[in-house]
């Protein structure tokens, strides 16, 4: 049914005052903004929120995970093998919160709430993703200072928070600190300056680490952690970026 219908049929309001929420952009379904009233959604499947806040929620769940290779950031899709929501055993129903490529692995959040997928999820929040990239050689200073400097990819200009070239065993790596995401950003920003990337890891979003899970393995969140998740404040990202070599 059409969202508005789905939040009068949860008791929420009248389906002409879910037509002015979503006009107003305070309706989310999965934790994406809505701008039109026609989007069809599933109430036993589908999140559906209100200024951040579940309507109709079951108890909340937020799970660390280690999205593998070749694994989907969706909830389905009939030409994957497996999707990142099939990793985790869970009595509720999960959606993944912001993506990874096929290609990449690392840490994803899984959640049921509405709000910490907003919040984490959001641009102006400016929440913190950190990725770490494999790539065909060590990095110069002049290249470094590039990536500084801004790349620009569909007609904006793109800077990392922080830029940082790793020497390790297993080859040179780059560690890069976004606070906004675009499809294959990492791997593009490198690209432009003439680095390839063979292997690409989200190690943390906000507060949260990859730590010690290992591909296809999760943690659910504590109370704690979903706090200081929902703690983020509002922000205008500043670009940086320095130098830093040691053993991986």
């Amino acid at each position: 049914m059409r969202v508005a219908r789905a939040l009068s049929a949860l008791g929420y309001c009248s389906r002409r005052e879910a037509e002015r929420l979503i006009e107003a952009r305070r309706v989310a379904v999965n934790g994406e903004i809505l701008d039109t009233p026609l989007v069809l959604v599933d109430i036993e499947q589908d999140l559906i929120a209100v200024d951040g806040v579940l309507i109709g929620s079951v108890s909340m769940a937020t799970y660390a995970v280690y999205k593998p290779v070749g694994v989907t950031s969706t909830v389905r899709d009939p030409h994957a093998g497996r999707t990142v929501v099939e990793l985790v055993d869970s009595s509720v129903r999960l959606y993944p919160v912001g993506r990874l490529d096929k290609e990449s692995e690392g840490l994803i959040l899984l959640t049921n709430d509405g709000e910490l997928a907003q919040r984490v999820t959001h641009p102006s929040y400016g929440v913190e993703k950190e990725y770490e990239a494999l790539v065909d050689r060590v990095p110069e200073t002049a290249t470094l200072e590039a990536v500084r400097a801004g790349v620009r990819l569909d007609g904006r200009m793109r800077r990392p928070l922080r830029v940082e070239a790793v020497k390790g065993d297993s080859g040179a790596w780059v560690r890069l600190a976004l606070a906004e995401g675009i499809n294959h950003e990492v791997r593009r920003i490198l690209g432009a300056v003439g680095l390839s990337v063979s292997r690409l890891i989200r190690t943390r979003i906000g507060p949260i680490q990859l730590g010690r899970l290992r591909p296809g393995t999760y943690r659910l969140l504590s109370s704690e952690e979903i706090a200081k998740l929902k703690d983020v404040k509002r922000s205008v990202a500043v670009s940086g970026a320095k130098v830093w070599v040691e053993d991986k």
